[in-house]
């Protein structure tokens, strides 16, 4: 790894906790304050439980963004985001066209690789790690 890269890589992981943090946080506000919309939704594309699944799903999306966000006990919620994305591709986007799936494709990797590689040091968890 360059100095270059070794540099800038924990501002890059910044960059993408806020990417990712706040698309999830919007999205999961929208579920929570529209519920009834958001179980009629997946009754209607057949999630099981839709209910249950609905409130899962919209504190998953609104409380793990903000954990996304803070970097704080966030492998957990980068796992658990990249579920929900790997669900959202199979039950509403496979199939359809590649320009309906691109952000669900991006969310679902950019997790993925936050998963793998860390929150960084601009983070809570790095903070609870060195204190």
């Amino acid at each position: 790894m360059s100095n270059l890269e070794n540099k800038y890589s924990d501002l890059a992981l910044l960059l993408l906790r806020i990417g990712v943090g706040i698309i999830f946080i919007v999205a999961g506000w929208g579920k929570l304050t529209g519920i009834e919309g958001t179980i009629g939704f997946f009754e209607n594309i057949g999630i099981p439980l839709p209910v249950i699944m609905a409130w899962v799903v919209a504190i998953v999306e609104f409380f793990g963004g903000i954990m996304v966000l803070l970097g704080a006990y966030a492998r957990i919620p980068y796992l658990l985001l990249a579920i929900i994305m790997v669900v959202a591709l199979l039950t509403t986007k496979l199939g359809g066209e590649f320009s309906a799936a691109r952000l669900d494709i991006m969310l679902l990797l950019t997790s993925l690789a936050l998963f793998m590689l860390g929150s960084g040091r601009y983070s809570v968890d790095y903070k609870l790690e060195n204190r």
